[in-house]
């Protein structure tokens, strides 16, 4: 086992958990900690460093999910091997490119990625004794193709939940599993026939808009209004099928109000059309009670419902799932039966473990209580920081909120500003498939993964990026 000297700096500024993820990363890199190494325990490691384990157990998990390390069950973590050809080094000549390979030797400071969780909350010991507790129940049968629409027991679960906390009214046998949004996306488009005419939402979740487009469908764009998809632009446009995000729409905020969802249920009602609804936070809404599903308040079998466990819970399962209505259901299991389920037998029944032991429900009320504060420490400090110079765009829900800057500085000048501050935001003009639609400048600050105190400190930084005294 290998010795470490890493200096771990509490008044840095930068999470323990990723310095300490850097220093590993750094090592494994230069080749100082060689392939099959094994690295200290997180018990040992958190002793030695005066850490908590959980700080230990988040930079591993982050090297696990980077290739760096191989975790093997009862024996420990090893280093794997890394072709140190391809990953970028300074120059040499140090004084003649000081510039070269800038983002590797100085890394952002501040990431407001809407794709980061808290991961510093996430229940590591709970999850690791139901994994093992997985592989002891039934081992065997784990290695073996299981039930093509995910297991029974975890759909069972889903479904008492999204009925509980969405509304979302649905038996197990309507539950189909899937290996993220995209997959299912593509599953369902077969399902109701790359010759229908689809739309969804502009701007909107651009990863959906693409999956649409590798199908070959023909996707018409519709514009937003202040209460979500413009129901004149949708009837003019003769879609059958729409995509939407009516809980936080993606990007823009807004929950769509009950009167946009009647209309949209008598816009499907009315021919054979179908609603895609993508609740993919819909768990955290901080003003107000949630809304019911469009699902839920659907007679006629005309919204298909999708819900993903990446931001309630860590991005890296690949848990997500969607609720068919019956006659889609028919179409499933007459002509893509032949489908095998592509989320692991070993993660499903964790998760189902998880939830029928009512971890997933308390993990959930402590991270809305997290997320809250969060979201609050980011608006207080935009008002307090940036005041008059800028407008807030969708704060009700979600770990994401918009900012259009007044000033006369572009998006892109925008982010490269903020970029030389060492901020990472992000554009929001690559949500638009009509960019003639787009009110720019915008940029998308995400804050689920970052600290109260990152949270302050990034946007401090983006004052003196964009110079707004």
């Amino acid at each position: 086992m290998i010795e470490v000297t890493v200096v771990l700096e509490n008044k840095s500024g930068e999470p323990l958990y990723l310095q300490l993820y850097n220093y590993f990363k750094q090592e494994i890199q230069s080749g100082s900690i060689k392939r099959g190494e094994m690295l200290p325990s997180k018990r040992k490691l958190s002793l030695h460093l005066g850490i908590s384990q959980n700080t230990v157990e988040t930079a591993y998990q982050q090297l696990v999910a980077e290739g760096y390390v191989n975790s093997v069950p009862r024996k420990g973590i090893f280093a794997n091997e890394i072709n140190t050809d391809l990953i970028l080094k300074p120059s040499k000549d140090s004084s003649r490119n000081s510039n070269v390979f800038k983002e590797e030797s100085e890394p952002y400071i501040i990431d407001f990625s809407h794709g980061k969780i808290a991961l510093e909350h996430f229940p590591f010991t709970s999850w690791r004794r139901l994994t093992l507790q997985s592989l002891y129940e039934e081992q065997s049968s784990f290695f073996l193709n299981g039930d093509i629409q995910g297991e029974l027991p975890l759909r069972e679960e889903i479904a008492k939940y999204v009925y509980h906390s969405r509304g979302v009214k649905c038996s197990p046998e309507q539950i189909i599993l899937g290996a993220g949004t995209q997959y299912l996306m593509g599953l369902l488009t077969m399902m109701i026939g790359r010759d229908a005419i689809f739309s969804m939402e502009d701007p909107g979740y651009h990863r959906t808009r693409e999956a649409f487009k590798d199908q070959g469908v023909n996707l018409i764009p519709i514009p937003l209004d202040e209460d979500g998809i413009s129901m004149k632009y949708l009837y003019d446009s003769k879609a059958q099928i729409t995509y939407v995000t009516p809980s936080h729409q993606f990007p823009m905020g807004m929950v769509m109000p009950i009167t946009r969802r009647m209309e949209l249920l008598k816009w499907a009602e009315e021919k054979d059309r179908y609603i895609i609804e993508d609740d993919y936070d819909g768990e955290f809404r901080y003003r107000g009670k949630p809304i019911p599903s469009l699902q839920g308040l659907d007679p006629n079998g005309k919204v298909v419902y999708l819900g993903t466990f990446s931001k309630s819970l860590i991005p890296s399962i690949r848990i997500n799932y969607m609720v068919l209505p019956e006659t889609l259901l028919k179409k499933y299991l007459d002509h893509f039966s032949l489908y095998k389920q592509t989320v692991s037998r070993l993660h499903q029944h964790t998760l189902w473990n998880f939830m029928k032991e009512g971890h997933w429900e308390r993990h959930l009320n402590k991270m809305r209580t997290v997320y809250r504060k969060k979201q609050q420490t980011l608006i207080s400090s935009i008002k307090k920081h940036l005041g008059d110079h800028v407008r807030m765009i969708g704060d009700d829900s979600g770990l994401h909120v918009l900012v259009s800057v007044q000033n006369p500085l572009s998006e892109k000048e925008l982010i490269e500003k903020a970029k030389e501050e060492k901020v990472k935001v992000y554009p929001t003009s690559v949500y638009y498939q009509n960019l003639n639609s787009y009110k720019g400048p915008m940029v998308l600050l995400g804050f689920g993964g970052l600290a109260e105190h990152e949270i302050e400190q990034g946007i401090l930084l983006l004052k003196r990026a964009w110079n707004l005294y």
